[in-house]
């Protein structure tokens, strides 16, 4: 049987490539020591096939196989429209 697809949900950051955009998906982990909230901010180029999404939508991607020498990802669904 197959794995599920890794998912993510991220605001997208670029979307100047022509069916590609730029994710930033933030995750909050605890310092180890000092147990303060870090803030950590992390980019994956997605495939957008119909050039949907545009700079400053949410939006959900999930994990595939390599597109080309940075796309591992693709958008599955436009959550929330910027405004």
């Amino acid at each position: 049987m197959r794995e599920r697809r890794r998912s993510m949900i991220g605001r997208v950051v670029s979307d100047k490539m022509d069916k590609t955009v730029v994710v930033a998906v933030e995750t909050l982990k605890r310092h180890r020591l000092y147990g303060k909230t870090l803030r950590q901010v992390k980019r994956y180029m997605a495939h957008d096939e119909s050039n949907a999404s545009h700079t400053g939508d949410l939006v959900r991607i999930e994990e595939s196989r390599p597109l080309s020498k940075e796309k591992r990802w693709v958008v599955v669904e436009i959550l929330e429209r910027a405004q």
